[in-house]
């Protein structure tokens, strides 16, 4: 889509600019389909547009489907007008520390239950699904950080039922790859060393530089055919380029939106939050990569098709399980 001098570059100037219905299905299938506009039932290309719906229809010879710019993306069945939905998207991509779904449920007047489900499915579409893998002439970090509440500020009675039960706080993974400053993350179900050490050979090159700390889970991976070193916390935290200082910046980015934004967040849905700040992580400003809030805006829209979320799927009633 061409820019021009009236798209919006800051949060006031988009709400003024999708006050319009028809500006919004003009922007979000531009985003969608940048060569025309194609069926998502049949991948037709021989549509008619209804202008007095804001609906195009199917004219294949066995389709004949109507759709919209909704059909086949986060916000199908979703009787939220478009102008909240990218409102929503812009406040997700460009605040810092995410936006809560009490926030969102302010600013655009929808309930709070609406705003959550709202920002669940727009984390799905920052999700990137086409990782290769990293490493080659950079070096890697990786490390591992775990997430949930501070055991030493409970309530006894709380602490010792958790520890009874055998609670184990979240685990997340990732890894920065410091040549192209980007930085990938997920939940993993445990810090055990076939579990790191197998996201460590799914993700990045043999042959590559992999900085990690001492944890022994990390251990033997120069046998993997990586260049593997190690710096020990309890003694140093850099030894010339041997540190882990720039994965450890994304988890201190990350945990302040948890703990400061989200407040409480459930395991099952952790994956989604870390998702979010790896997209506005890897999308900041940098001098080699100057992005700004359309840029990264417009990106998160361009990403929306092919994915769907239903609430049943959210709460946990169907598909994914919780570890």
């Amino acid at each position: 889509m061409q820019i021009d001098d009236k798209f919006p570059k800051s949060m006031l100037e988009a709400i003024r600019y999708f006050a319009d219905p028809d500006v919004c299905v003009d922007f979000v299938a531009s985003m969608r389909w940048p060569d025309g506009v194609t069926c998502p039932h049949c991948d037709g290309q021989r549509v008619s547009y209804l202008s007095s719906r804001r609906i195009w229809k199917c004219m294949a010879k066995d389709c004949h489907k109507q759709f919209s710019v909704k059909t086949g993306s986060v916000f199908e069945d979703s009787p939220i007008t478009l102008d909240k939905w990218l409102t929503a998207v812009w406040l997700v991509v460009n605040c810092k520390n995410g936006i809560s779904s009490y926030e969102l449920m302010r600013d655009l007047k929808v309930t709070q239950k609406s705003a959550w489900f709202m920002l669940h499915r727009i984390r799905l579409a920052l999700k990137n699904t086409s990782w290769e893998k990293i490493g080659g002439n950079g070096a890697i970090e990786v490390d591992e950080t775990h997430f949930g509440p501070n055991t030493r500020k409970m309530h006894a009675g709380k602490r010792t039922r958790l520890a009874k039960e055998g609670y184990q706080k979240p685990v997340v993974f990732g890894m920065l790859d410091r040549e192209s400053r980007q930085v990938r993350a997920k939940v993993v179900p445990n810090v055990k060393r076939e579990t790191l050490q197998n996201e460590i050979l799914n993700q990045i090159e043999k042959g590559s530089k992999v900085y990690t700390d001492r944890y022994t889970g990390y251990d033997n991976l120069a046998a993997q055919e990586y260049v593997h070193e190690t710096v020990n916390h309890v003694e140093e935290y850099v030894r010339g380029q041997v540190h882990t200082q720039g994965i450890e910046n994304f988890w201190s980015l990350l945990k302040r939106g948890l703990r400061g934004t989200y407040v409480a967040v459930e395991p099952f849905h952790l994956d989604r939050y870390v998702d979010e700040q790896v997209f506005r992580f890897n999308n900041r400003a940098t001098k080699d990569n100057p992005l700004d809030d359309t840029d990264r805006f417009m990106l998160a829209v361009s990403q929306i098709a092919g994915k769907r979320l239903t609430y049943a799927e959210l709460t946990g009633k169907v598909g994914e399980t919780s570890f």
